[in-house]
């Protein structure tokens, strides 16, 4: 029996069997939350450029969609894009901009497009309701500035596999939750998530057939893999 105590809207603390699988749930991750089965790992897809990617990982049962904005990335999109497709999803799936801006003024804009979340690879303020997922690379410090979750990721959309014992350090240390990039596909990311036990993964390259053009057979494994797990 899975339980579920506090504000959605604030931290929580999540016990299956007495046992605290997540002691800091923010209330972005709302999809987690809201369905009848208490999904345990929470999944993100990565990269998305299109609408009928996003609605086709989103039927697939991705928790989460994330698309590339205000970036040197062949997926980042313009800012119209990512809104047309933040708005063609369902409330209960998570919207994530990705950026590696710098800009404060890029910062502003990406807020205006209403995504749940931003995620940033260097300290940045953003403004709620918006949440922060701050992303670190190998051998990076857990960061001061307050954030909703981490993802782990060195990679940036290379398909560099992420480095075990940092990932299995920061999701130890780490006092909110963790997510898990870099390097992951369908044949990997079921002995991952068993192995270090992050709150949830997250991929990019893993299931495309080139840079920002998903491949739906990978997408929809990744996705069965990880639940798969998940529920182990």
């Amino acid at each position: 029996m899975a339980e579920a105590s506090g504000d959605p809207g604030a931290l929580m603390e999540c016990r299956v069997s007495g046992k605290a699988i997540c002691t800091a749930v923010p209330g972005c991750f709302k999809g987690l939350w809201d369905k009848t089965d208490l999904i345990m790992v929470w999944i993100k897809i990565c990269g998305i450029t299109s609408l009928p990617d996003a609605k086709y990982a989103e039927a697939c049962g991705a928790d989460a969609i994330g698309v590339v904005v205000c970036s040197d990335s062949p997926r980042s999109v313009p800012l119209s894009t990512a809104k047309k497709i933040f708005a063609s999803l369902s409330p209960r799936t998570t919207t994530v901009a990705v950026t590696h801006t710098r800009s404060d003024d890029d910062v502003k804009r990406i807020e205006a497009i209403g995504p749940h979340a931003v995620q940033v690879f260097s300290p940045r303020t953003i403004m709620p309701p918006v949440r922060t997922i701050r992303a670190l690379g190998p051998g990076e410090p857990l960061p001061g500035e307050p954030c909703w979750a981490i993802i782990i990721d060195g990679s940036h959309g290379t398909g560099r596999v992420f480095d075990s014992e940092y990932a299995r350090r920061v999701i130890r240390e780490s006092p909110v939750p963790v997510i898990l990039a870099g390097g992951l596909n369908p044949g990997n990311v079921g002995q991952a998530i068993l192995d270090l036990g992050p709150f949830g993964v997250d991929v990019a390259s893993g299931t495309e057939q080139r840079p920002g053009i998903k491949d739906p057979d990978l997408v929809r494994r990744f996705i069965t893999a990880a639940r798969a797990a998940g529920r182990q």
